[in-house]
């Protein structure tokens, strides 16, 4: 009898068994490394060529079964684009309309907590998540409150809980019209490949969970979770904060909150927006190190890969960027799961290091809050601590389109350095601006703000442009999913943890006042590590007065701006200065003034006379002010840091691991050239390796394998005129050169995870890092982090390895059946590299 029919007559437990035997199989045949030769992607004798695609999986139920389906219904036809126009924004598409919208006239919406579980392993009397009502449509508002407010069931195990059958296993058959082999609730694939590593080490403590899922009303179900309780600092009654909107009924909750852009403008429906909850205000996780975090991500989208509005996919996977976490919980972009399964993320919030530095936790620097204005010591480098991240789907090949649909999160990391209350002068603690009222984590002044450009089709729903692959940007900037809000602030100073979370667009942000002059700050934090130095941002140190570098994509800077030097009642503005034409790459920044006093003035205009507004002329519309703070009195003492005290030359923040001159000239060097070598019409993005071709992305590919405890150097470069964020996973790298020469301030102090290559002023076409893998083995990727590129397809696999290794990590490959393994191929330099050393020696 032929196997697969025999299969599938066996029970679900047998069905089980046999494809985690496969997966051992799997494993077990990949004894030496199968090289993969210096020829492209799928040229002769390629061992990848002719495989079907490897998220194939994803797009079975549509009406062709391949990636197109994504895009059937999308709101624009590829052959009628726009084109030919000066400035190509939105990419496209028409202008965006407004609906009468003006600009500060609505409030600025402060993140909303996930909050912590009660518990990890109480019972929950609740079923699993709800099957939705149809295959296109998402789960029940309700019916996700109701799962989410409950605590997590099954428990989070270290293996995948073999046990729970999918929960929508009849609905899937039904819209696949054929029997599934016996698919689980959990999506990570079974047995220890993926389990989670050094779980009895690092057991959760804490937990959250989300659904992602369509545009809602926001109900207030987290009200409760919020660690401010709505009765604290500014957050509680008379406090700036306490009223969510601005408006009458929602002082001290969110009940109610509806997705628009602006209150002129028309709710999303939720085959639009895909957020955490489905709800806003953006939401946020708060976490201290020394006590490991599950995050259970539910997938409550629609089961038909078409019920999307167009864009988006709806199977996902979840990189927390840039956590130190083992690879099962990073979010291996071929590591995704479908609707109504659910993937358990653990994150150990451990110190790089942890095995090798201060192994017996007695330094104070490395620990965190105890919660009663004490530090719990732990182990690993005080200097690897971390502050400010985020996290967003990972999906091969539709990274860009879910994060823009409203996949994206922040993060804050609180240390004994980095507390949250500024109040508290231990000698360890940074004191950076916060509050006073909670022992950690006070948000009273310490803001996070999201900035991304968006832009939605003629009837006001977000719209995205599928089909240009060079890269997407919209015309306009939104801060926290608004249009062109107001804060209110205190006379004192703040912090704000500014994250680009754009697709392709690059920021320059800038800061000034009502009269159009320049408003000073200070850079405390590159890519969510705190600096060894503070950057002034006042014409010293290279800087030019009140504005900020080129941010990049997923680029994160923290930044302390004193409000106490403008009188209440003054308005300070916040730009965004760099113009785009298209999605190539930034043009170069527009003078403040010009955009400030309307020198600088984009219209949208009716090119070809037909009576339709149809494209902006003069300008780009997302340079201009994006967010007016409003200065309020401040009555009370501000009890935070003086950035001043910490500039270069003074007093260290916390300083950088750099390692030896020794250990530099002995380490592994690797180069990787991002371009269109060898890309194909719908892959046009590449990578080369070494020295080697051209090759697009797929995940059976490792190109790099450095072992645990390695540092290697890295250097990265891009042809022609294009310019790339490249971000790599799991560590942060400090730059050694910027095309040949020191860095800058602002990148001599810092530890990055995104690296910046091009032709901007501020840039170069080359960086070469170093950078040191410890603690956790597995499957990672670096790629660039302008989402378009990545998704065609400029991203690489690379593997950390145990010391001596020969055995390959096999592919995993899921499917609505369940995930097993395939073989995994590598690049003939995967463990060498092209050298040892800087290049520069």
């Amino acid at each position: 009898m032929n196997r697969q029919n025999d299969l599938a007559t066996q029970s679900a437990p047998t069905r089980r068994r046999f494809h985690w035997t496969l997966a051992i199989v799997a494993a077990a045949l990949i004894l030496v490394p199968v090289s993969l030769a210096k020829r492209g992607a799928r040229g002769p004798g390629d061992p990848l060529a002719g495989l079907p695609h490897a998220n194939h999986g994803a797009f079975e139920g549509g009406p062709s079964g391949t990636y197109r389906d994504a895009g059937a219904n999308n709101v624009l036809d590829p052959r009628f684009l726009m084109e030919g126009r000066d400035f190509d924004i939105p990419t496209g598409m028409k202008p965006s309309p407004l609906f009468g919208a003006q600009p500060w006239t609505q409030q600025l919406l402060r993140f909303e907590e996930f909050g912590s579980e009660p518990s990890l392993t109480q019972y929950n009397p609740m079923p699993m998540m709800p099957a939705p009502a149809t295959a296109q449509y998402c789960v029940d508002p309700v019916m996700v409150d109701t799962t989410l407010i409950n605590p997590m069931w099954p428990e989070p195990s270290e293996m995948v809980n073999e046990t729970m059958s999918h929960p929508w296993a009849n609905e899937v058959e039904a819209f696949l019209g054929r029997s599934c082999d016996a698919p689980m609730a959990e999506g990570r694939p079974m047995g220890p490949l993926w389990g989670h590593q050094r779980w009895s080490e690092f057991p959760p403590k804490h937990g959250a969970q989300s659904a992602q899922t369509g545009a809602r009303t926001n109900l207030g179900m987290r009200d409760n979770k919020q660690m401010h309780g709505w009765v604290n600092g500014e957050f509680g009654p008379g406090g700036l904060y306490h009223n969510t909107t601005g408006l009458p009924g929602s002082e001290g909750t969110v009940n109610g909150i509806e997705i628009r852009f602006h209150p002129n403008m028309p709710i999303q429906v939720p085959e639009a927006l895909w957020t955490f909850d489905g709800t806003l205000p953006p939401k946020l996780l708060m976490a201290r190190y020394g006590e490991s975090v599950v995050f259970r991500h539910h997938n409550a989208l629609p089961i038909d890969p078409c019920a999307n509005r167009g864009f988006g996919l709806h199977t996902i996977s979840t990189h927390e960027h840039n956590g130190h976490n083992p690879a099962e919980s990073d979010g291996y972009t071929n590591a995704f799961f479908f609707p109504g399964q659910f993937w358990d993320y653990r994150w150990p919030m451990i110190l790089a290091g942890h095995y090798s530095i201060n192994t017996n936790a007695t330094d104070p620097r490395a620990g965190c809050p105890d919660g009663n204005g004490g530090i719990v010591n732990i182990p690993g480098d005080w200097r690897e601590t971390m502050s400010t991240h985020w996290f967003h789907d990972h999906m091969l090949d539709f990274t860009a389109q879910n994060v823009y649909k409203g996949n994206a999160a922040m993060m804050n990391y609180y240390s004994s350095l980095d507390r949250g209350n500024e109040g508290l002068d231990d000698g360890v603690n940074l004191r950076l601006p916060s509050g006073t009222a909670l022992d950690w984590g006070n948000r009273d002044y310490d803001v996070n703000l999201l900035i991304a450009d968006k832009a939605w089709d003629q009837t006001g729903q977000l719209a995205f442009n599928i089909f240009n692959l060079g890269g997407f940007m919209g015309d306009q900037v939104l801060v926290n999913w608004q249009y062109k809000p107001y804060m209110d602030v205190r006379a004192r100073r703040y912090r704000f943890r500014l994250l680009n979370g754009s697709v392709s667009r690059y920021c320059k942000l800038a800061l000034c006042d009502e009269n159009g002059a320049p408003v000073r700050f200070h850079m405390v934090a590159n890519d969510g590590n705190i600096m060894e130095h503070t950057v002034p941002f006042d014409g010293r140190f290279g800087t030019e007065s009140g504005v900020l570098p080129t941010q990049a994509i997923a680029e994160r800077y923290d930044i302390i701006v004193d409000f106490s030097k403008y009188a209440p009642g003054t308005k300070i503005y916040m730009l965004n200065l760099l113009e785009h034409e298209n999605g190539k790459k930034p043009n170069g920044p527009i003078d403040m003034g010009d955009v400030f006093d309307g020198t600088y003035a984009p219209v949208a205009a009716d090119t070809d006379l037909d009576g339709v507004i149809d494209s902006w002329v003069d300008g780009d519309p997302g340079v201009g002010r994006i967010l007016e703070f409003r200065v309020q009195a401040y009555a009370g003492t501000d009890l935070s840091m003086n950035p001043a005290d910490f500039e270069p030359g003074l007093q260290k923040l916390i300083p950088l691991p750099m390692p030896t001159n020794a250990e530099l000239a002995a380490a592994t060097h690797r180069t990787f050239i991002f371009g269109r070598s060898g890309g194909t019409d719908d892959k046009p993005w590449t990578v080369k390796t070494d020295d080697g071709l051209g090759l697009s992305m797929d995940p059976r590919r490792l190109s790099a394998a450095p072992s645990l405890g390695d540092l290697e150097i890295w250097k990265i470069e891009t042809g022609g005129g294009w310019s790339h964020p490249i971000h790599v996973h799991f560590e942060e790298g400090m730059i050694l050169r910027r095309g040949g020469q020191l860095p800058p301030e602002w990148e001599k102090w810092a530890r990055k995870d995104v690296y910046r290559i091009g032709n901007q002023d501020d840039s170069t076409s080359e960086v070469e890092f170093c950078i040191r893998f410890r603690d956790f083995a597995g499957t990672y990727v670096e790629h660039c982090h302008n989402t378009q590129h990545e998704d065609h397809a400029m991203l690489l696999r690379w593997d950390i390895e145990n010391p001596g290794q020969v055995q390959l990590m096999p592919t995993p490959i899921p499917s609505w059946d369940g995930v097993h393994y395939v073989n995994t191929v590598a690049l003939p330099t995967f463990r060498t590299g092209d050298g040892v050393g800087p290049s520069w020696k």
